[in-house]
């Protein structure tokens, strides 16, 4: 199959940037769509050209580097599907394919494809951890958990920081990715101690870091590769209004 590659050039964060266009003949269909770049910067560079920029790390879907816009779409047109899960096979053959990258201020772009994601780090390091005793291996039913608070932590968890609900954010807020850190520690009785303290360091340093307010367009829900749902947002709203209220009474 042959595709007409429109992708975002950029040298720099200072730099303007540029779509740059691309006919990229001889391409399978069972090619993902990381490998099907990697035939265009092998392209490139036979010409002496420099190749495009892009992030990736495990392709399996679990790193979450391979973020991008794909035809205007976070991760490309496939439901919860990373870029490097995407197969060529979604596009059909003489297909024009525009690449950008994510689309944030608190996300600047290094180069072509490739953003600044460490926001998203310094988020983690506000208030992502738990207090936890060490030594001996407990036993494992010194802690009983209900199943529904297992499954609810556990969805939560398979957040991979990739930025797609930022991306698809018409605010560029990150407030999908924030509650899914929040309530994965919050409902184990392990994060439990710092639950209150958590919430309201984590959304204070996600405000710092310029990312916009939830308005509840859900676009957030619909572009993630892990289908985190948003009512993990709601939870972490809950969590905020009563964490601010105890902070209140306390003071």
């Amino acid at each position: 199959m042959k595709v007409t590659l429109h992708v975002w050039r950029q040298k720099n964060s200072s730099d303007a940037g540029r779509l740059v266009t691309y006919e990229l003949p001889g391409i399978s269909e069972d090619m993902s769509f990381l490998e099907m770049l990697d035939t265009l910067n092998e392209v490139l560079i036979k010409k002496d050209e420099e190749p495009v920029a892009f992030d990736h790390d495990c392709r399996e879907g679990i790193c979450g580097s391979c973020g991008m816009m794909i035809n205007g779409m976070a991760h490309g047109p496939e439901r919860a599907t990373t870029a490097c899960q995407l197969h060529m096979r979604s596009f059909a053959d003489g297909s024009h394919i525009y690449l950008e990258p994510w689309r944030a201020k608190a996300f600047p772009v290094l180069k072509d494809l490739c953003v600044d994601r460490s926001a998203f780090d310094r988020i983690i390091q506000s208030g992502g951890f738990v207090n936890v005793n060490t030594g001996g291996a407990p036993d494992g039913n010194s802690l009983p958990v209900p199943k529904k608070d297992q499954e609810w932590a556990m969805d939560a968890a398979e957040c991979i920081g990739c930025g797609a609900c930022v991306a698809a954010c018409p605010n560029a807020s990150a407030m999908l990715f924030t509650a899914a850190k929040v309530v994965h520690l919050g409902t184990l009785p392990q994060g439990k101690p710092e639950r209150r303290e958590r919430v309201r360091t984590m959304i204070a340093r996600h405000d710092r870091e310029g990312f916009g307010h939830c308005t509840n367009i859900n676009e957030c829900e619909a572009a993630c590769p892990k289908e985190i749902s948003v009512e993990t947002i709601a939870q972490l709203n809950r969590d905020f209004l009563g964490s601010t209220v105890a902070a209140v009474v306390r003071e």
